[in-house]
């Protein structure tokens, strides 16, 4: 049989993050002592009494269809939330629950950009960005950042790049891979940029309570009414509450962006997960004591990590300053990413993410949400790697 395959499901790469994961998982299954810097989630486990309103739903019965968009109750929560922690006021109706924040940038990009529209992303990118844009019919233009700038766009970089066809700038700060914060003034900059250049910033926060150093998290959203309008804000609940398998995201956007957006949902997932929205509304209303404690450790594991890759041969290496990524620059080892990772996970059971999946050829990212333990040993087996990679060179 001759399946023919559609041009937009054949032009899409697939996730290396998920590969690579899957592969680090196969090889431990195999008895193999594996160590994987390359999941995207928490290693803590989601708070107890967020558990216990999914089960208790579940319990009571409520199992069935909900709204597309979500439960009034928690529509409500997130706009109180909003409020409470950016200042941003959000009617519920502005508010869509999905399922998952990947969903939610997929949903924004479906119902704002069609064909031969331009959509910017600043590289290094999470990598479904672009391959959202195709799958939009549109087209992604990549512009380029580096560790020298640590890896933020500038207003100039912006402007150059903006033409009559440009629709959408996606906006990630706290970024994934890198780490990255924009302070204020730089995000309120490439803001005032938007908004005199009427383009529509979808601006992905979901890293906003994991932050480092002092550094300060402000929705673009919320500097001027003319902001907030051209701004859909993207969050979820994966990575604060670790609810990564609950597949749950939501957004915030000017009320014709979301009913365009309703629409797109209703006729694709329907309603995220019943039961799984009441623990949702525990996550935003309950108790928050978990945050500071994990943050702790992420520090603790972040300041190792990175001192521990500075003093790597042939490694560089930015602080983050967000999220639980550091971007390693590799360049001196003399190998780009896939091959460097290929071989590192071959020689040295070490599994990390090539840069290349990100936009990035030079670097490789590592995630810290694993153990100390984790961490020391797969610096170490890093450490060997590059050691003998230089010798040989």
């Amino acid at each position: 049989m001759n399946y023919r395959i559609s041009q937009r499901a054949a032009s899409l790469s697939p996730s290396l993050t998920l590969a690579i994961d899957a592969k680090a998982k196969q090889m431990k299954a195999e008895g193999l002592d594996v160590v994987g810097f390359g999941a995207g989630e928490p290693d803590f486990d989601t708070p107890q009494h967020i558990k216990d309103a999914a089960v208790k739903a579940l319990a009571d019965g409520f199992t069935k269809y909900t709204p597309s968009s979500g439960i009034p109750e928690l529509r409500q929560a997130i706009a109180d939330k909003f409020k409470r922690e950016n200042g941003l006021t959000y009617k519920p109706s502005q508010v869509i629950v999905s399922c998952g924040g990947k969903h939610s940038c997929y949903n924004v990009i479906l119902a704002t950009c069609q064909e031969a529209d331009e959509v910017i992303i600043p590289a290094p990118y999470w990598l479904s960005y672009p391959e959202m844009v195709k799958l939009a019919g549109a087209k992604p233009l990549i512009l380029q950042t580096t560790d020298k700038t640590e890896f933020k766009l500038t207003p100039d970089q912006l402007r150059v790049a903006i033409t009559p066809r440009t629709r959408l700038l996606i906006f990630n700060s706290p970024s994934n891979p890198t780490g990255s914060v924009y302070t204020p003034e730089e995000i309120k900059a490439i803001g005032d940029l938007c908004v005199e250049k009427g383009v529509l910033i979808m601006s992905d926060e979901i890293y906003e309570h994991l932050l480092y150093d002092g550094a300060k998290h402000k929705s673009v959203a919320s500097f001027s009414q003319a902001h907030y309008d051209h701004t859909i804000v993207v969050h979820g609940f994966a990575k604060a509450w670790s609810m990564t398998g609950w597949r749950l995201g939501f957004l915030a956007a000017p009320e014709p962006i979301a009913k365009a957006i309703d629409a797109v949902q209703s006729h694709s997932t329907s309603n995220p997960t019943s039961f799984a929205q009441k623990g949702a509304v525990a996550a935003l209303t309950g108790p928050q004591d978990h945050l500071p404690q994990w943050l702790a450790e992420y520090d603790k594991r972040r300041s190792y990590a990175w001192k521990k890759l500075n003093s790597i041969p042939g490694i560089s290496c930015v602080n983050s300053k967000g999220a639980f990524y550091l971007f390693p620059n590799i360049s001196k080892t003399g190998l780009k990413s896939t091959d460097f990772c290929a071989k590192l996970l071959e020689q040295e059971k070490v599994a990390a993410v090539p840069g290349i999946a990100f936009g990035a050829d030079d670097y490789i990212r590592l995630s810290y949400a694993t153990s100390m333990a984790n961490i020391e040993k797969g610096l170490d087996r890093l450490e060997r790697f590059c050691k003998n990679l230089l010798k040989k060179s």
